[in-house]
């Protein structure tokens, strides 16, 4: 994920000089209009306006920058000095750099750094980084970097210490020599997108199935309605277009519900179909065909509106306009003359449909208002039929399949009594619920269940990725995050049921939780509810309805391939939408069989309570790869926290030191407790494809769930290294 002109990324050309010239000579340029924006009439401006001109939000740091900019000790800043400072960071040699570092760290100006002001670094980078330690850990972080650095045992940190740790960092010595654009923070520069071009090979091989089916379906279309127009030649070219649109409209408002059949689409992707048809773009195929619908009516619409007009204006008609289009006196239709009336209110209907399916409805916490209306199709169904002599032949099979499906799942849903016996409310507003699964209930990796709690709302029925292994015979686990009304209700009515904060048992229950935490092992959350407190609490949730047939989402070609993310007895790693996630699989295939498999899991999070969600998972995934030989092990972690400052800040340079000094010495992770090493910012997805790509470990798939807009950029990571990119999304 490149920035235009981004010094960091590797220049294909090599003319990565010119561009961190042309960088900072944009940045000192933005640099000067915040100064004489700010500064006023006396072209000088102190802290607080430094700290705004330049957007340092930690106030250490914003300090130390203007103490070591103010040459004159006045305090304030011209024009003139900060224009010395920053020439100097922008083309000084490393060491001039790095003097300027020892500076900002030695905050009494005695020429060397002791224990105190290095901790105070410290804790002002994790502020600025948004990591949450205790105490002690910022002790042990100090301790870790200070005794690395301090090779005399002096008790303080000279400048030719500090300068041969750095050294000993790779990397963190060439962080010196970027821009001066990364140091202090200007403004995010506009990222770009990669997009595919349509010519290129890659592209095609990636979208052949989709450009074929597009192409049957315009084929189809084109057909269709030269069939139905050519029927209708002698009525004139008004009636021709509304009937060819009539016919096009048969077609695909009987067809559009067949994208939605989530119970045949999971068995065609067991089967050969799926490397024919793109099953995984169902839910893009149906939203087109609704862009379709939509417009074809509203020309079938026009078009019949033109003829009414024409016939009005005839002197041999009868009827008026408005008669015309909007009563049965005409007797215009199949079924006493119900044509006019009944399309007007299917284009209603439509029209409505259409507006709060938008995604601004959708992703606005206002899924009820997309889900209710949604359901217009069964009274637009209705109306079809009514209103075309045909549409109930092109519906037949595909309403029968589809009723049939509802009335399975509607069935099946009710075979077993379940109930939730166990919640944990997690960080970033996520209920982890753990319910009873039935005896006959059988699922695989990556598969979703739709739910129902009458409680919340007794017609909702929402999907939710399992996250629990198919080896766990006793219950399902679900981790929903609260991102809409439905959601924030499940959360809000745990949250307000406190055990610990009412009831005549609450020293009693409080005991036991409490007892139960330190009992715990690592940083599992413990659980707010479990066993019969579960059910006491959520004793008006308690009737949860699961449709019993599990759905495979977009993209899960490991069906059948239980090994691929497989690691002892019954851990997998599953993808969840509170945040982007990316599995790489690169996997060589012999006889069938597994003989090579190689799986990247990519996790990047925002803030650091995030990772809380799985973290108990991942420590056990790493546990049993570490029993493994070295050869033997498939699964490689890789954790990102964007919210942390990268290694190519200089504010955070010593923060990332530490960790990494910590973590060899603790041989783990300080901010997850993972083995892995979190790291700060985002991934250079330009190094990941890569390396992934010279690995050569056989057929290459990724697997993503996240944000749309990253998995814009990992599609175009993947068709230009041609792997197989799969998308989870409902």
């Amino acid at each position: 994920m490149s920035i235009p002109g981004d010094p960091t990324q590797p220049d294909p050309e090599g003319h990565r000089g010119t561009v961190s010239a042309k960088e900072d000579a944009k940045w000192l340029q933005w640099v000067t209009q915040q100064f004489e924006t700010i500064a006023g009439e006396d072209r000088e401006i102190d802290l607080q306006e430094f700290k705004t001109a330049l957007n340092v939000k930690e106030p250490f740091f914003a300090e130390r920058f203007f103490a070591l900019f103010d040459s004159d000790g006045s305090g304030t800043i011209t024009l003139q000095e900060l224009k010395e400072a920053l020439n100097l960071l922008i083309h000084g040699n490393p060491m001039d750099k790095l003097k300027f570092l020892f500076q900002v760290y030695d905050v009494d100006g005695s020429g060397s750094i002791d224990a105190d002001e290095l901790r105070t670094v410290l804790q002002s980078c994790l502020r600025e980084s948004a990591i949450s330690l205790p105490e002690e850990k910022l002790d042990q972080l100090t301790l870790a970097l200070f005794e690395s650095a301090d090779k005399d045992c002096s008790g303080t940190i000279t400048f030719d210490e500090l300068r041969d740790e750095l050294q000993r960092f790779p990397g963190v010595m060439e962080n010196l020599t970027i821009s001066a654009a990364h140091w202090l923070k200007p403004p995010s520069a506009p990222r770009c997108r990669y997009r595919p071009r349509p010519l290129t090979s890659a592209y095609w091989h990636n979208h052949r199935s989709q450009l074929l089916c597009l192409t049957a379906y315009v084929g189809l279309h084109v057909l269709l309605f030269a069939l139905a127009a050519s029927a209708h030649r002698a009525l004139g070219v008004s009636v021709m277009v509304a009937k060819g649109c009539g016919q096009c409209l048969n077609f695909d408002c009987s067809f559009i519900v067949v994208l939605m059949l989530r119970r045949c689409l999971t068995w065609l992707r067991a089967t050969w179909l799926a490397q024919v048809l793109p099953l995984d773009q169902n839910i893009q195929f149906h939203q087109l065909m609704g862009y379709v619908v939509v417009g074809l009516s509203l020309v079938h619409t026009v078009a019949h509106i033109v003829n009414f007009a024409l016939q009005a204006q005839s002197e041999s008609s009868p009827f008026r306009f408005w008669e015309l289009l909007l009563t049965t006196r005409p007797g215009i239709g199949w079924v006493h003359g119900l044509a006019s009336p009944t399309g007007v209110a299917l284009l209603l209907l439509l029209l409505l449909m259409f507006v709060c399916s938008s995604p601004c409805i959708r992703r606005s916490g206002h899924f009820e208002v997309f889900y209710w209306t949604h359901l217009s199709y069964l009274p637009m169904w209705l109306l079809l039929i009514l209103h075309g002599p045909n549409f109930w032949k092109w519906l037949l099979v595909p309403g029968t399949l589809f009723f049939l499906e509802k009335a399975i799942g509607l069935a099946v849903s009710r075979m077993a009594a379940l109930c939730i016996v166990e919640v944990n409310l997690l960080p970033s507003k996520v209920t982890h619920l753990l319910i009873k699964r039935p005896p006959l209930f059988n699922y695989r990796p990556g598969d979703y269940l739709y739910l129902n709690i009458p409680a919340i709302a007794r017609y909702e029925w929402h999907p939710f990725t399992i996250s629990s292994a198919p080896e766990q015979r006793d219950t399902i686990w679900l981790h929903i995050r609260s991102q809409g009304q439905w959601t924030n209700r499940l959360y809000e009515s745990f949250k307000a049921s406190d055990p610990v904060g009412c009831g005549s048992k609450r020293l009693s229950r409080s005991l036991k939780m409490k007892r139960s935490q330190r009992r715990s092992q690592g940083l599992q959350p413990q659980p707010l509810f479990s066993g019969a407190l579960a059910q006491e609490a959520v004793a008006s949730q308690k009737d949860v309805l699961v449709e019993l047939t599990p759905y495979s989402p977009e993209g899960t070609p490991w069906q059948g391939h239980e090994g691929l993310v497989h690691t002892g007895t019954e851990d997998r790693i599953q993808a969840t939408s509170a945040s982007n996630q990316v599995l790489v699989s690169a996997m060589s295939l012999e006889n069938h069989q597994f003989c090579n498999i190689k799986v990247d899991f990519i996790w990047i999070n925002r803030d650091q309570r995030s990772f809380e969600w799985f973290v108990s998972l991942l420590t056990k995934l790493e546990m049993d790869q570490a029993e493994e030989p070295q050869e033997g092990r498939f699964l490689e972690l890789h954790m990102y926290m964007t919210s942390a400052l990268g290694k190519n800040d200089m504010k955070a340079i010593g923060l990332q030191m530490a960790l990494d000094l910590l973590a060899k010495k603790e041989k783990k992770d300080s901010i997850t407790g993972l083995q892995t090493r979190t790291q700060p910012g985002r991934p250079d997805w330009n190094k990941v494809f890569q390396k992934v790509a010279a690995e050569k470990k056989g057929k290459v798939q990724v697997f993503f769930c996240g944000s749309p807009a990253l998995a814009k950029v990992l599609k175009g990571h993947c068709e230009r290294f041609s792997f197989k990119f799969f998308q989870e999304n409902f």
